[in-house]
Order: C-alpha cells, then structure tokens, then sequence
C-alpha cells in the first residue's frame, strides 16, 4: 500500500510482515499485525467518544507497549497527538491542555493521582482511556481490555497536511510552545532518518527518550517505517545505566539514538566492558552538545559501531548530520553538527538577515520539508519565527530561524556556537531560561529574578530580589517552581541578592551573576 499518513506506516508493515515485531518491552512484544488491529479498535472508540479529525488528544502514562498503540490510534482516529510529560507537575499540564482542548487523554492506573487532580481543574476533561477504576464522576473512564473488544474503525478521510501531532517546548514568556508537525513533515523525516541511516527490518532500535522529547520520533516513526523493532526501555532502566546495558546486551540493540548524557552515563556507570554489545552497529547522538572525551571512550568501547551527531530543533526534527568514523583528536573541544541534510536547505545569516561570508558566525535558517506548520495558537509566534526569501513576485521560500549560532568553516560542517537567545539545552532537555525567570517573578514575594547556568555549566541556578519585607527563603521558591515548570527546568539552587548586578543599560548582567556563585558556594 501507499504510505501518505503516519498510521498508514504500520498497516503496510501488517502487509509485510505480520507477525515480525513492532515493538517490545521487557518480555512483553507487539507484532505488526496486533499493532495495526488493536490501534484501529482504539480510533474506534476514541471516534465513539467523540473524538472528531483535527481534535487533540493527550498521552500521559509511562513509556510501555501502550505507548505505541496510543499514537497510532490517535492518529487512526483522525486526531492529533499530545505527549505529555509524566512528571509534569499539574499546573503545568493544566496549561498545555487548555491550551490544545483537549478533552481525551490515553493514561494509566500508575498516574491515577495525577489524574484526579486534572479533573477537579479541567471540568471540560470528558474520556480517559488506559485506567481500570473511575477518576471523577464527570469522566467516562475506559479499560485497555474493553478496547479490545470494540470493532475496529473504518479509515478516517485525512490529507497528509493534518496535524499529526503537537510536541511542548519551554517557552520564553512562561507559556509552553507547542511545536505543530503534520502528517507530511512526519513522513518525510521518517523517510529521511532511515534512509541516512540505513535502518533495516533486521535492526532493533532502543527507545530512551520520552514521548515529550522529539527525538523519540526516531523509535516510533522510523522503526516501523521500515519493518524494524523497537525496544521501549523501562524509566526505572534509565536511571541504572549497568541495568540499561544489560537490557541492551539482552535485546541485542543494534541502533541507539537518545541525548549525550545518557551516552555518558552509560560510559561511567554502564559496566561496559562486561557486556557483549557486538550487535551494536550505529550509535546516534543529538539534542545538545557531547564531551569528546566520553566520546572517545566509547568509540574505543565499540570499535565496531558507527557514530553520528544529529542536529535539528524540534521545529523542524533534524537538518542536519555527522559520521564519525575515528576516534577524535586530543585538541578537538567541540564535535561538528555538520551538513545539511540532501532534502533540506540551510542559511547563514547575519542580524540583518544578509549570507554572510564563509567562516563567518551566524544564525542558521532552515527550509526543510520536515518543518512544523507552526506554533500552536502562537500568530505573534509564528509571525517572528519564519524568515521569507522571495522567490517571484508572488512567491517565497519559508525558512525556520533556529536561533542558533553556527559558522561553516571546514571539510566537517558547521560547528555549533550558541543561542542567539537565552535557550540551553541541558541533558538534551530544551530550556528557556526566561521561562524559570517568569515563573519565579510570578511569586508574590518576589521582585526581579534571573537565571543561568552553573559555572561549570552542569546545572540550572536562579537569583531574585524580594519584594520590601518579604521573608520567603531558597526552599520555599524551588518548591514554588517544582509545582510549576517541568522538573528539568527546576533550578539546583536560587539565590537571594540584595540588588542584581547591572549592564550599562541597566540590564541584568547575567554573566557577571553567574560569576558571583563558585561551584562550592
């Protein structure tokens, strides 16, 4: 069959290969075939809940089997997808979903509290599939064992250029941004990442990252795209790297892709050279930057695998890549992002939106078919975050404005240099650093807040000025943002001044702030 939609990819692989393995967890495993039949009869009831083609509907519930079948029968049932991030505190969830309407979410018994608390705050909160006992009396609570015996939906008529699914970001005014993909710029980065990477029916990928985090994309789009299993690794695994290795040795992982710190984590603490991981064949990277030295570990490691840095913001999923096919030189300090992938293009340009020169920094823009529709309910967003170069009169070329710094200076790519604004990227989690300072500004005891990283640039750390008389302390503003920001966005400590250091203009000088506080203060 024809594959236009992101459903369409594991019914083609039913086609296939019926009783190859979709996806595994622990000891469990769902077939291709199981896969396409049982998210099929979720659509259908999804559907019969009155969930309508563009609506939006939410995943909350740690990574398992179910998490495979929730996106696709969301998006069998015409609807968008909305992972949500499982230790969220409520506030926070709460935002995100007023601000897609969502009304159905697919969960677990496991966030049961969680879910009630969603319900006293979101009256209009109508369906939660996934959980055996009622949450709220207002809410139509549905068992993963009734699913299965609901008939499975008919297609529902859908255009590549639906939404497929929406993916949260920390967002500079204290807002999240959701990051809006369609069917088509998923598509088209599956198709991309399996064929840069050659992932074949024979590989069995290692899924680390959360639904959330957009490089989980890779695992529950790719794999299947091309007839591959995907092993979903346990949370608890995650924070036992020697227990994550061994479930490496004993799936016989062949692709791994996650951020650069689970990579080190798993070079300090994995027990590596007790494992076989001979099948092993390509190590992926991406999301931040990663310390050549535990690079060079693991290559000596794993001499028989293959790494690649890839780069992309999840506005557009990736853009562009890295083969590292030796160790790397005592002198090198940063690893390349790279070239452009084939199917993209990419810009450098100055403040002034001019090419610069070769050598030269600058702001990268790309133009990729992988590219968001947009932000969600964003325009004054949407509205800054697109450059236009005009093709005619009539036409023009839409490029997405990273925000990041880059300069194309040799045989390797570009190197990556920095934010042009005041987004980190910290344990491959995306942070606004603005975000921390307006929710800790929204305290009432609070006057002007500031963040930064830690000196040795390991951790998030926060200053404020209180309000005249006030008598809040450290632990109690950190709670205050634990109860408001994703728990990666917590700062490790804050800091109460007097008066905040100052630019010329009067501004906070942040760098100058980050030098007040040594590692041991």
């Amino acid at each position: 069959m024809t594959v236009n939609l992101l459903h369409q990819i594991i019914d083609r692989a039913a086609e296939r290969d019926p009783t190859s393995q979709a996806f595994r967890f622990m000891d469990q495993s769902l077939t291709y075939a199981a896969l396409a039949d049982r998210s099929a009869r979720l659509a259908a009831e999804l559907i019969g809940q009155g969930v309508k083609r563009g609506d939006r509907v939410g995943i909350l519930m740690p990574m398992s089997l179910e998490s495979a079948l929730a996106i696709y029968g969301i998006l069998k049932s015409g609807a968008a997808y909305v992972p949500l991030d499982p230790s969220a505190p409520v506030e926070r969830l709460v935002l995100i979903m007023q601000q897609c309407g969502i009304t159905h979410l697919i969960s677990a018994d496991a966030k049961t509290a969680t879910l009630e608390a969603l319900c006293e705050r979101l009256p209009k909160l109508s369906c939660i599939v996934g959980v055996t006992t009622d949450i709220a009396p207002t809410v139509r609570c549905i068992s993963w064992d009734s699913v299965t015996t609901t008939p499975p939906a008919a297609p529902v008529r859908m255009i590549s250029s639906d939404i497929a699914y929406i993916i949260f970001t920390s967002g500079s005014t204290g807002m999240p941004k959701g990051v809006t993909h369609t069917h088509a710029s998923g598509l088209h980065y599956a198709r991309g990442i399996t064929d840069l990477f050659g992932i074949l029916p024979s590989d069995r990928l290692a899924n680390h990252a959360p639904l959330h985090f957009d490089i989980s994309l890779f695992d529950f789009l790719g794999g299947p795209l091309c007839g591959a299993t995907t092993v979903i690794l346990p949370d608890p695994y995650k924070a036992f790297p020697a227990s994550m290795s061994e479930l490496m040795e004993k799936e016989k992982v062949s692709i791994w892709f996650s951020a650069p710190f689970a990579l080190t984590e798993l070079c300090l603490r994995g027990v590596l050279d007790q494992r076989d991981l001979t099948a092993l064949r390509w190590v992926i990277f991406g999301g931040e930057p990663f310390a050549p030295k535990y690079l060079n570990a693991l290559i000596a490691q794993w001499p028989h695998a293959r790494f690649s840095n890839c780069y992309g913001p999840a506005e557009v999923n990736a853009c562009t890549y890295h083969h590292i096919d030796q160790s790397l030189a005592d002198d090198v300090e940063a690893i390349p992002i790279g070239r452009i992938w084939d199917v993209a293009e990419g810009l450098i340009v100055d403040e002034n939106d001019a090419p610069v020169a070769f050598g030269t920094p600058g702001e990268l823009l790309v133009r990729t078919p992988t590219m968001m529709r947009g932000y969600w309910r964003a325009p004054d967003l949407n509205a800054t975050c697109f450059y236009h170069r005009p093709v005619t009169e009539d036409f023009s070329d839409r490029f997405y404005r990273t925000g990041d710094l880059v300069v194309d200076g040799g045989p390797d790519g570009m190197q990556f240099l920095g934010r042009k604004d005041r987004q980190i990227k910290l344990r491959g989690f995306r942070i606004e650093l603005d975000e921390i300072e307006a929710v800790l500004a929204q305290h009432e005891q609070v006057e002007e807040a500031g963040s930064f990283l830690s000196r040795d640039a390991s951790t998030i750390w926060a200053a404020v000025t209180l309000q005249p008389g006030a008598m809040t302390t450290p632990e109690e503003l950190i709670v205050h943002c634990r109860d408001r920001l994703a728990r990666y966005c917590v700062p490790a400590e804050i800091h109460i001044l007097q008066e905040f250091p100052r630019t010329t203009s009067k501004k906070i000088d942040r760098r100058a702030l980050a030098m007040l506080f040594g590692p041991n203060t």
